[in-house]
């Protein structure tokens, strides 16, 4: 038990002792998680292996969030929770790759119906205001000084134009997972598994399903599908407009995570690589996928934020960007 916590073994062993009937466990191992700050273990006890998550500090409100998730059969079972310790204790998905076990076409729709579900769970549970968190990232990101340059400046520019268009006071809020990364996405080999539910509340139904694409839409087509499966084909060009727009405002949300995890690992007075030309998405991947980057170090967080931020503004100079805001009048 040294590996946790001193102050949680008590409540972690009453825990195992509930569900397990024992506190003997026979291999323990820190996993890596999402955007949440919580301690994510694998444990193996009785030969079997379980997740067992520290969500110490989570708010009250978002503490029901996994309950809620594994109830509808969208998360792992979940077989203890104690949301005043924040201990809770799942099944661990043995994962394999979800591109090697469907399709494109497949995967998409797999997704859009994986969304469907979770905007479909009752919850009432709010959340940050959307345009206040990304301007509050956006101002932080600026005060901050670590980056500048003409990309920023565009990117901000466009920024302000769809601050004054798009619907923020849409009422029309759902269950949100909120960091739909592969990390969080889990194939057991047969159908999807959504798990780190930390950043889950009512939120705009546009983010989840703009995330999604952002990491596993790469077509017309398969944005088509996407949409039409999660609409019950009932895609039109306002909801095609709204999507598009916050493919670009997600974009920005992570670039922006990513320079503040950068920021933090340099001193207050540390030079930024100020270089933004020809950094991609599909270099950054490539590079990701030799194992001569990663998203733990300076370098990988670095050069994630610089390559979605000159994603974002590439397709915020396109004609269909123009076409979309215009559609949200």
């Amino acid at each position: 038990m040294s590996q946790f916590p001193s102050h949680l073994v008590p409540a972690i062993e009453t825990a195992f002792q509930q569900v397990f009937n024992t506190t003997e466990v026979t291999d323990i191992s820190l996993l890596a998680g999402g955007l949440s700050a919580s301690s994510v273990y694998k444990i193996v006890v009785q030969d079997r292996p379980y997740v067992l998550k520290l969500d110490t500090g989570l708010p009250a409100n978002r503490a029901t969030n996994l309950a809620l998730a594994a109830a509808a059969g969208i998360a792992p079972s979940l077989h203890y929770q104690d949301t005043t310790t924040g201990i809770s204790i799942s099944d661990l998905i043995a994962g394999k790759p979800i591109r090697t076990v469907f399709t494109p076409e497949i995967l998409t729709g797999k997704l859009a119906n994986t969304i469907k579900a979770i905007h479909a769970v009752p919850c009432h549970n709010g959340g940050d205001d959307l345009l206040t968190a990304i301007d509050g990232m956006v101002n932080s990101f600026r005060q901050t000084g670590m980056l500048s340059g003409p990309v920023f400046d565009e990117c901000f520019r466009h920024y302000e134009i769809i601050r004054n268009k798009y619907p923020w006071q849409d009422t029309d809020k759902v269950f949100s997972h909120n960091d739909l990364n592969p990390n969080n996405i889990l194939c057991d080999g047969e159908r999807i598994w959504i798990i780190d539910w930390d950043t889950a509340f009512l939120n705009d139904r546009y983010v989840d399903l703009a995330n999604a694409a952002n990491f596993f839409v790469h077509s017309e087509e398969q944005e088509k599908l996407l949409l039409d499966v999660y609409f019950n084909y009932t895609t039109d060009d306002y909801k095609k407009a709204r999507f598009y727009i916050m493919r670009q405002l997600c974009r920005i949300i992570y670039a922006m995570l990513m320079f503040r995890l950068a920021a933090q690992g340099k001193t207050a007075d540390h030079k930024h690589n100020q270089d933004m030309e020809g950094i991609s998405l599909k270099e950054f991947g490539a590079l990701m996928g030799a194992g001569k980057l990663s998203l733990a170090s300076y370098e990988g967080q670095l050069m994630y934020g610089k390559a979605l931020l000159n994603k974002a503004v590439h397709q915020m100079r396109s004609s269909r960007f123009t076409a979309s805001l215009a559609q949200l009048g």
